[in-house]
């Protein structure tokens, strides 16, 4: 007979070997609930924003039967989101020697002080956790999100190519047993599935209280008052959390995260640049815990997401308070700064737009740090020819206006055009007239501005590299 485990109204998880239930508010921040109620002080609390990467734990869960795990940050992870989850931190890795990461880690000195070292442990352990082949390019991009003050990145890297040359040799039948074997897990890994089989929960979500997905922009901006608050955990939805093609219509759920959308097979074809584009949208951890409704609603004016999507003329449904759907183009969802026709009590539930078939598609974005950092400047396009005239086109841009920027002057003036340099350095001019940058930190208006245009060229020597070459981009401009 099957023995199952069942809590009621208490969130139960397994973390690390043990099985946790707790009556712990379900807003805790993950990161609070491993230092101050396990007492496990290994996972770090650093910069609380989903930064720094030292709080870095894996998290797992089953899906057809079988454990995936990914990185995240337990900064900004609601103890409610772990439900029924396993949860590993570093005192979860070895006991009795250390793993190949850890001596990687160790072999090439690259730690230091050793606050960072921990959340640097747990990115390499995720990956090789990875159901996929490894090579030293995915392995150095799984430490995305984890920075050190003090001992410098050529260790570090230096420690990850020796891991991506162990895990070369790993085995794709049975990575699982294998990791053991090796010693990059220890044996209780085994049993986690079934032992998550038998946790039965109840849904501690309340159906009144403020709705949550990931956390990565609530846990920044609201931490103290998400923690004492009733929370409605999106994710629990099954239904917002697909991503659906039809007829040509791609639906993304509301709670659908940036790595599942970077990682479905069908949208790569469509934009094979995906996964390019979007390892500039934040780090990995974030990647694997934020979702595209999360960022559409947080109404940042430099929202990547959502300017990715602008481009796409994309559409939002809505679940109004009475339970009835609607829907609202995306370029009409802003009203102001930080401001949309988003009602109390109303819900994203999902983004739809029409793949593109024969469409020109890129995404470009400038941040003071190439990875991992909020842009100055970002930009997508999409544009459609037929025998050299542009059909059809969008343009978004962000850090460029009070919200999420579509170009509606810009679009209207290439619509019809023949595509040439002429058309091209006109629109820009077209461009730059509708925009309305500030300066701040991220860089004056006038910076800005010139940003923007370089990468609205960009875009065209990215779609037409043959027609628009730098050096014809550069003598038409010097000519200008």
């Amino acid at each position: 007979m099957q023995i199952t485990h069942e809590f009621l109204g208490m969130i139960t998880f397994i973390l690390n070997d043990r099985l946790i239930q707790t009556e712990e508010p379900e807003g805790t921040a993950l990161l609070d609930f491993i230092r101050y109620k396990a007492h496990l002080m290994g996972t770090k609390a650093g910069c609380r924003e989903g930064d720094c990467g030292a709080c870095t734990v894996l998290e797992g869960h089953l899906e057809k039967g079988k454990m995936r795990y990914k990185s995240i940050v337990s900064c900004l992870t609601p103890l409610g989101n772990v439900q029924g989850k396993h949860i590993v931190t570093i005192e979860g890795l070895q006991k009795e020697k250390m793993s190949p990461v850890q001596q990687a880690m160790i072999d090439n000195a690259a730690t230091q002080c050793g606050f960072c070292t921990p959340g640097f442990v747990m990115s390499l352990t995720a990956h090789s956790l990875a159901p996929e082949k490894t090579s030293p390019e995915k392995v150095i991009k799984a430490i995305s999100g984890n920075i050190c003050r003090c001992t410098g990145y050529h260790s570090i890297k230096h420690a990850a190519l020796d891991i991506a040359r162990v895990l070369a040799k790993k085995n794709m039948d049975d990575p699982l047993e294998w990791l053991i074997k090796e010693a990059f897990l220890p044996a209780y890994f085994r049993d986690i599935a079934g032992r998550l089989e038998k946790i039965k929960t109840k849904t501690i979500s309340v159906e009144n209280g403020k709705p949550v997905a990931g956390g990565t922009d609530l846990y920044v901006q609201q931490a103290d008052e998400m923690a004492v608050a009733k929370l409605r955990f999106l994710n629990k939805d099954k239904s917002l959390r697909k991503i659906e093609i039809s007829n040509g219509i791609c639906k993304i759920g509301g709670a659908v995260t940036a790595a599942e959308i970077m990682r479905h097979e069908k949208l790569q074809q469509h934009f094979p640049k995906i996964k390019t584009y979007f390892r500039l949208i934040s780090s990995e951890p974030i990647r694997n815990m934020g979702t595209v409704a999360g960022n559409i609603v947080n109404a940042s004016p430099i929202a990547d997401l959502t300017i990715f999507f602008l481009a796409l003329n994309s559409r939002v449904q809505i679940l109004t308070k009475e339970g009835t759907k609607k829907e609202v183009g995306l370029r009409r969802f802003y009203t102001g700064y930080k401001q949309f026709v988003l009602k109390p009590g109303e819900t994203i539930t999902a983004i739809m737009f029409r793949l593109p078939e024969k469409a020109f598609f890129n995404f470009e974005k400038v941040s003071k740090r190439q990875h991992l950092d909020i842009a100055s400047v970002n930009s997508a396009m999409l544009l459609e020819l037929k025998n050299d005239v542009i059909e059809t086109v969008h343009l978004s841009a962000g850090g460029v206006f009070a919200w999420p920027f579509y170009a509606e002057k810009t679009v209207d003036f290439l619509t019809g055009k023949k595509l040439s340099t002429e058309t091209v350095f006109e629109a820009a001019g077209v461009l730059l007239s509708e925009i309305a940058p500030i300066s701040d930190i991220r860089g004056s208006k006038e910076y800005k501005s010139l940003l923007l245009r370089q990468l609205f060229f960009a875009h065209f020597a990215a779609m037409f590299p043959h027609q628009f070459t730098p050096d014809i981009l550069f003598s038409k401009l010097m000519a200008s």
